[in-house]
C-alpha cells in the first residue's frame, strides 16, 4: 500500500519482520568493525570487515553497486561528513573520528545505520559531538513513536526533535541538505526526513511507515561541498563531522529500531512495540 502524495510505502508486519532481519545484519557488522577500529587499521579493512559479515548471514551490501559505489560501507573520517570511499591508503590516527554506514539487503528488505566511533584517545568535545548526535537521533525516533501513537503525529516532528536536542547540545552546524529516508524494499524511498524544521507539517506518522533516522552535524559550518570522486562529501570549512543512523518503523503498537539489537528499549523503554522481546539478541 502506498501513500499517493509521496509514493510511501507502508509495510505490514510480516514485512516489518523481514526488515528486522536485515537490521540485525547490519547490527551485526557495524558491531564488527566497531570492535575493529584501532590506529593503524585502514578503512578498506573496515570494509572488508562488513562485506564478510553481510555476505556470511546470506544478505548482500546495500551499497555496493548502488549507483556505482564500489564498497559496502561509507567510512567517513573527521570532516568526512558521508559518502567516504573505503581506501587502503587511508590509514585510521589516534585522535581521529570515524562515521561507518552500513546496509545490507536481505529476501529483499533494507537495513541501514551509522555510527560514529572515536580512534583511541579522542578530544573530548568530539566525544561530545557524537554524543549530542546520537541524543538528537533518540530524540527524533521517540517523537516519531509519540506522534504515531498520538494520531496527530507529521513527519517534521522527527525534524523539529532532531534540531532541538542539536540545538540544547551545543553551537554545532546542522548539515544542510542532507537527512534520513524512507526505507524498505528500497535503501532510499519517500519521504525524505530533514534534520531541522518545523513540527506539524508533512505525512502523517502512521503504522506501517519505515524511515532512516540519521542526523549530520558539524563543529563549525553547516555547509558541504562533494570532492572530484563523486562520492565523498566534507565540510566546507573543514570542521570535524560526525553521523548517527538508525533504520526504525512504526506498528500499532510502537516503534521498533530495526538496526538495535535490543530494538531500542534502553533508550525508549515502553515506546517500543511488544513485538520487540526484551532480549532479542542479534543472531
Amino acid at each position: 500500500m502506498r501513500r499517493p502524495q509521496l509514493d510511501i510505502q507502508l509495510k505490514t508486519p510480516e514485512q516489518i519482520e523481514l526488515m528486522r532481519a536485515a537490521g540485525l545484519v547490519v547490527a551485526r557488522a557495524l558491531s564488527r568493525m566497531r570492535e575493529a577500529v584501532a590506529p593503524g587499521v585502514t578503512t578498506a579493512d573496515l570494509d572488508a570487515i562488513a562485506e564478510a559479515t553481510i555476505r556470511e548471514a546470506g544478505a548482500v551490501p546495500s551499497f555496493k553497486g548502488y549507483h556505482g559505489f564500489p564498497a559496502s560501507i561509507c567510512s567517513s573520517v573527521n570532516e568526512q561528513v558521508v559518502h567516504a570511499i573505503p581506501s587502503s591508503k587511508q590509514v585510521l590516527r589516534a585522535g581521529d573520528i570515524i562515521s561507518i554506514d552500513c546496509g545490507a539487503v536481505l529476501n529483499g528488505w533494507h537495513g541501514d545505520a551509522a555510527v560514529t566511533v572515536a580512534v583511541g584517545e579522542v578530544a573530548p568535545a568530539l566525544l561530545r559531538m557524537a554524543e549530542v548526535a546520537e541524543d538528537a537521533m533518540w530524540a527524533g525516533i521517540a517523537a516519531a513513536a509519540r506522534g504515531a501513537a498520538s494520531g496527530r503525529g507529521r513527519l517534521t516532528d522527527i525534524s523539529h526533535a532532531v534540531e532541538t536536542a542539536v540545538r540544547k547540545g551545543g553551537r554545532y552546524g546542522i548539515v544542510d541538505g542532507y537527512g534520513g529516508h524512507g526505507i524498505g524494499t528500497e535503501m532510499h524511498q519517500d519521504p525524505h526526513v530533514l534534520n531541522h524544521g518545523r513540527p506539524g507539517k508533512g505525512p502523517r506518522l502512521v503504522p506501517g511507515l519505515a524511515l532512516a533516522i540519521e542526523p549530520m552535524i558539524t563543529a563549525g559550518s553547516p555547509r558541504t561541498v562533494e570532492l572530484s570522486d563523486g562520492w565523498t562529501v566534507v565540510t566546507r570549512d573543514r570542521s570535524m563531522a560526525v553521523h548517527v543512523e538508525h533504520s526504525m518503523a512504526l506498528l500499532d503498537d510502537g516503534v521498533w529500531v530495526l538496526t538495535a539489537v535490543d530494538g531500542g528499549r534502553a533508550r525508549l523503554g515502553d515506546l517500543v512495540t511488544a513485538r520487540q522481546p526484551v532480549d532479542s539478541p542479534a543472531r
